[in-house]
């Protein structure tokens, strides 16, 4: 697989619809600088961003992935196989948003309980007055850590290898 290739033939494919940059990455919802890294040949899309280019150029996914236009149309059986990886792709990123979603509110549940006792002395209801102290302490320390834990979650790509890895290992 030739990037460069590939990234050539999207460059024209944008040109040949009279597009910039900035336009298609605002139709994919990416930067255009990724648009620029993808034609230049130093990134390629992701498979379901690879399949919606495919459709919204009306070409085969082949064709993106070999550089160049074929004659012959893609058959059915292979496009339903992408459109299934590309679904894959996708549930994978749900599945990953949700987990960073839960350690963010996890996280901020913790550290709004904290600022809650710092005002109003809650903990000291529930526990003796040495006590809420180490419980404010690690319910602060919980909340950043959860908190850290989503950041590095929502930082950490997994890699289109890894994915491949998961897809066909199961």
């Amino acid at each position: 697989m030739d990037q460069q290739k590939i990234g050539l033939f999207l460059k024209e494919l944008r040109k040949e619809n009279n597009y910039t940059q900035e336009q298609l990455a605002e139709k994919f919802g990416v930067s255009n600088r990724t648009v620029s890294r993808w034609e230049n040949g130093n990134n390629m899309p992701d498979i379901s961003v690879l399949v919606e280019l495919a459709d919204f150029y009306t070409v085969d996914v082949r064709e993106i992935i070999d550089g160049e236009r074929n004659d012959e149309k893609m058959d059915e059986e292979v496009k339903k196989s992408i459109n299934k990886v590309a679904e894959y792709s996708n549930y994978k990123k749900e599945e990953k948003k949700k987990k960073i979603n839960f350690y963010f509110i996890l996280g901020l549940i913790f550290l709004i309980i904290v600022i809650c006792d710092r005002q109003f002395n809650i903990l000291e209801l529930i526990f003796k007055e040495n006590v809420s102290d180490f419980v404010n302490g690690i319910m602060c320390g919980l909340g950043l850590i959860f908190e850290l834990i989503g950041f590095y979650n929502n930082n950490h790509e997994i890699t289109l290898k890894e994915q491949k890895n998961q897809l066909f290992c199961r």
